[in-house]
């Protein structure tokens, strides 16, 4: 924050697309660490409690998380010309990373050692997820639900998804929509 106690903002759009593009190819399949840890603790261009407020927005929107972040962080400074900035920032340059090694991969993707390194990704995707969700953990203490409601939504979609097995738009519809009803009746309606 600066001294009149303003947030830093992007310059220009062209702040936008290094930012993003940049952020994207920090990122192999858990790019959810990379974008709090950018956004939140390296740029400044929001708090804490603004990022899990996107991301709770972004997660219930079709499509990647991070892409969705993207359009709304874009739209938030420059309208659309900066969600446009944003989304090309987040695909210029892994979409040629990801059509090179598609040029690669028939040669390469039956090999003992490639296949071990995509299981290894996916384990460190997952383990950034996690590290995220702890990070962030302390923003639950001013959520309306307040953290020990929070944390029970969470044990109940985990279980629901992890040990259940149920169909993830059951879940999304089911216990987002009892938790939107619950924050609704501790805030009350909008007051103009």
């Amino acid at each position: 924050m600066d001294e009149q106690g303003q947030r830093p903002a992007p310059a220009h759009p062209w702040a936008l697309f290094l930012a993003f593009n940049r952020l994207a190819l920090q990122g192999f399949g858990g790019v959810l660490a990379v974008a709090q840890r950018e956004l939140v603790e390296r740029l400044g261009w929001l708090s804490k409690q603004e990022f899990m407020e996107v991301l709770a927005v972004a997660q219930v929107m079709p499509g990647p998380n991070v892409v969705n972040i993207s359009l709304m962080i874009g739209d938030r400074f420059f309208g659309l010309r900066g969600a446009f900035a944003s989304v090309a920032g987040m695909f210029a340059a892994p979409c040629l990373i990801v059509l090179g090694l598609t040029a690669l991969a028939g040669q390469w993707l039956h090999e003992p050692v490639v296949q071990g390194a995509l299981r290894g990704m996916g384990a460190v995707s997952a383990g950034l997820i996690l590290a995220t969700g702890v990070k962030l953990l302390g923003t639950l203490k001013q959520h309306p639900l307040g953290r020990p409601t929070a944390l029970a939504f969470a044990a109940l979609a985990f279980a629901a998804i992890a040990l259940l097995r149920w169909p993830l738009i059951w879940i999304v519809l089911g216990l987002g929509g009892l938790g939107m009803a619950l924050v609704y009746l501790r805030l009350g309606p909008p007051q103009d």
